[in-house]
């Protein structure tokens, strides 16, 4: 936990420990070896900086805020140029991905169908009609 508290985040380039108490944390480690940031501590500078760094605690915290949301719409970004929308007509014959609740096991098929389009709807939905498997094979397909 320390380890996770005490790392910079690649998202915010922030420690959590930074962004709830507004100043970095001294690891165990620093005051056992006796560090030059354990040696050079000085208590009255120290108060001094504390004061400072509470002040700034909310700026810091709003450039941590618009670095995860910048990095949010990169994301999002990458995601949807590598996506390909695809438009189905009506009468087109369809697979359905299977919920989990549907597949007996792992080697369950993980679609089932095949179902035929009735019905386009908004937003890329489609009503969708169950077609009997022996009418699928006189079609020339094989049933999953």
């Amino acid at each position: 936990m320390w380890a996770y508290h005490t790392t910079p985040q690649s998202t915010t380039k922030e420690t959590p420990f930074n962004l709830v108490y507004g100043s970095d944390a001294m690891i165990l480690v620093e005051i056992q070896e006796n560090s030059p940031r354990f040696q050079n501590f000085v208590v009255k500078e120290s108060n001094e900086e504390r004061k400072v760094n509470l002040d700034l605690l909310n700026e810091v915290r709003e450039e941590a805020k618009i670095k995860a949301e910048a990095l949010k719409m990169r994301v999002e970004y990458k995601y949807g140029s590598k996506l390909r929308p695809r438009q189905f007509q009506v009468a087109d014959l369809v697979m359905r991905k299977a919920h989990p609740y549907q597949l007996e096991n792992k080697l369950s098929p993980k679609w089932i169908g095949p179902f035929r389009i009735t019905e386009a709807l908004e937003n890329g939905a489609y009503r969708l009609e169950k077609l009997e498997v022996a009418r699928f094979l006189a079609l020339g397909m094989r049933p999953t």
